[in-house]
Parts: C-alpha cells; structure tokens; sequence
C-alpha cells in the first residue's frame, strides 16, 4: 500500500525532525549568551514550525488515505497521532512562543532564556506523538 509507506516515511521524517531539535539544536542553543539566544531562536522557530506543520498534514492525510483504502485501523491511529502536534501547539505551547517573538532579539531578556527551556521540555511531546505515529504506521505496514 503506498498511501500507507509514504505515511510512514513522511511520519519518520517528522520524528526525526523533531528529534534532531531537542538533541541537537536545543543543547547547542542553550549554550549561547541570552541576547544570540533569543536571536537564534525566533528565526529557526518561524522556520521549523512551518516544516514540522506542512509535514504533519501531509503524513496525516497520507495516514487517512491509507486507512480509507485499506479499512487498518492502525493507518487511522498513526494520522491522529501525526497531527496531535498541532493542537498540542496551538493550546499548550502557544502562550510561550507567543512572548518569545514579541521579544525585542537586540536586547537582553533574562526571561527568554527560562521560556525557552520551558519551550524545549514541552517539544519532547512532539518527539512522543510523532515516534507513536511512525509506529503505528510501521504497524498498519507491516
């Protein structure tokens, strides 16, 4: 079924995306000085977020196709768990990016640096549903 391994790779795709900014982006960000922090941060979140989002709905209507064709309900699973991130964004995460890039970047603002930790912790929820979706995708592929 190739609706359901284009669902799967899409969703690894997102995972990994994910992945990569908790254990590699975060820890390295994290290290610069609050104001290239914060400058740092605002660009590459208005920049991932379009990615991580546009991948989400593509793995999540992929998911759908494949459980529409197939009936396995583990496609459906995999296409709930995919776009979870969204409203996981939108409702719990939100009010934190929302201060981050009202924040003036050319001035030092001690409090970025405690919203961006506090921004990296609820990221580990995007890793969680995006690695539940890929699974249930492998699943459904299987």
């Amino acid at each position: 079924m190739l609706a359901g391994l284009l669902a799967l790779t899409v969703a690894a795709v997102f995972a990994g995306a994910a992945i990569y900014v908790s254990v590699a982006e975060q820890p390295a960000r994290l290290r610069l000085d609050d104001k290239a922090l914060l400058q740092e941060w605002q660009p590459s979140y208005k920049r991932g977020a379009a990615m991580q989002a546009s991948i989400a709905v593509i793995a999540c209507f992929l998911g759908l196709v494949a459980w529409w064709l197939t009936g396995n309900l583990a496609y459906l699973v995999g296409a709930v768990l995919i776009i979870l991130p969204w409203p996981w964004t939108l409702l719990v995460m939100m009010p934190a990016n929302r201060l981050l890039e009202a924040m003036d970047a050319n001035t030092i603002n001690p409090e970025a640096r405690t919203l961006i930790v506090r921004w990296g912790n609820l990221h580990l929820v995007r890793i969680g549903l995006g690695v539940l979706a890929t699974l249930a995708f492998l699943l459904g592929s299987a």
